[in-house]
């Protein structure tokens, strides 16, 4: 039988935003529910490394800063549950959410802290790469990479920012693209092409990563045909140039997919690419009760840093809205 008590709170996600959300959203006493999600902890976990993060002057590991966030939550009360969010219902107040795994939450408010998905390549040993050497952001792995040789992967504005971002660092930067001209705006473009570090290989992708784990990316493969889109050409049966580079990191910047498919049929705003749609001062979105943080409604900055912070701006907004709103009990129980 579902569960029929209302909770104050649902955060639905457990990366930074999430439990930043929980730890300020516990210690106000709203006992708030966090929704895991499917892979507890976000992005962050898929980082080795994290060197930006304010009060770790040493650095900390992805995967340890998520831990201690959520021990930290928990000590305040904050109850976390393996489980997705299948569909929501938000036109009325208490919002219905349906769970992955059949159980159905009510709650007064909602904070939205689902991330948002990098797109992968589909090159082979991605996964096992992937915080070895294989990144998706510049700004977070960056310095990881002086005086190496690195390939960024795309052609839009956010390729060109990764590409000028790490030829602070790296001795070169190639860009590789599918097509033979850029997506990205023309401003972008000619700061990459007046940048010495930064090379372009046209009509080119990116088909295997070389290394391991314990010694991390040595090395990538690429596929070029002269009329562009050479994985098409190649899975055609058709004839494809394949060279193997010396690269010790490559950066993938071919989009971000902002988890936000159970709120397409409710009134939440989202933006053309599928962010949530929030106040221009606060983390309120377009439905009372609901608010957004993290990579979900942040399409530029996209750091855990800056995650966390909406995360506890979510959970003040949402404290300060659940005290102004008419008043309920916190713990209503409603006969099924």
């Amino acid at each position: 039988m579902p569960d029929r008590q209302i909770h104050d709170l649902v955060v639905v996600g457990s990366g930074v935003a999430g439990l930043s959300a929980a730890v300020y959203a516990a210690r106000a006493d709203l006992e708030p529910v966090v929704l895991e999600g499917d892979e507890p902890g976000g992005q962050l976990t898929l980082t080795t490394d994290v060197e930006n993060f304010l009060g770790f002057p040493e650095g900390v590991g992805g995967m340890e800063l998520v831990q201690r966030g959520r021990e930290q939550a928990e000590r305040f009360g904050a109850e976390f549950q393996r489980a997705t969010v299948a569909d929501a219902a938000l036109d009325d107040r208490p919002f219905e959410l349906e769970l992955s795994d059949g159980e159905t939450l009510r709650t007064h408010a909602l904070v939205v802290a689902t991330g948002a998905g990098a797109r992968w390549v589909g090159a082979e040993r991605e996964e096992r790469l992937m915080g070895y050497g294989l990144s998706t952001c510049a700004t977070c792995d960056g310095a990881f990479h002086r005086e190496n040789d690195v390939l960024v992967v795309g052609g839009g504005d956010s390729a060109m920012e990764e590409a000028l971002f790490l030829a602070k660092f790296a001795d070169s930067v190639t860009v590789v693209h599918r097509r033979d001209e850029l997506r990205a705006s023309e401003i972008m473009a000619d700061r990459a092409r007046d940048e010495e570090a930064i090379q372009f290989r046209w009509n080119t992708e990116l088909v295997e990563l070389h290394g391991d784990q314990e010694t991390g990316l040595n090395g990538a493969s690429l596929v070029t045909h002269p009329e562009g889109h050479p994985k098409e050409k190649l899975e055609a049966g058709e004839d494809v140039e394949r060279e193997t580079v010396d690269v010790q990191g490559v950066f993938y910047a071919v989009g971000h997919v902002p988890n936000t498919a159970f709120l397409e049929d409710t009134p939440v705003e989202l933006s053309q690419n599928g962010h949530v749609v929030t106040d221009s001062e606060t983390t309120a979105t377009t439905v009372d009760g609901v608010f957004a943080a993290g990579d979900v409604a942040d399409a530029r900055y996209r750091q855990a840093i800056t995650a966390a912070g909406t995360g506890s701006m979510a959970a003040l907004d949402a404290e300060s809205w659940l005290d102004s709103t008419v008043e309920m009990p916190a713990q209503e129980v409603v006969n099924a």
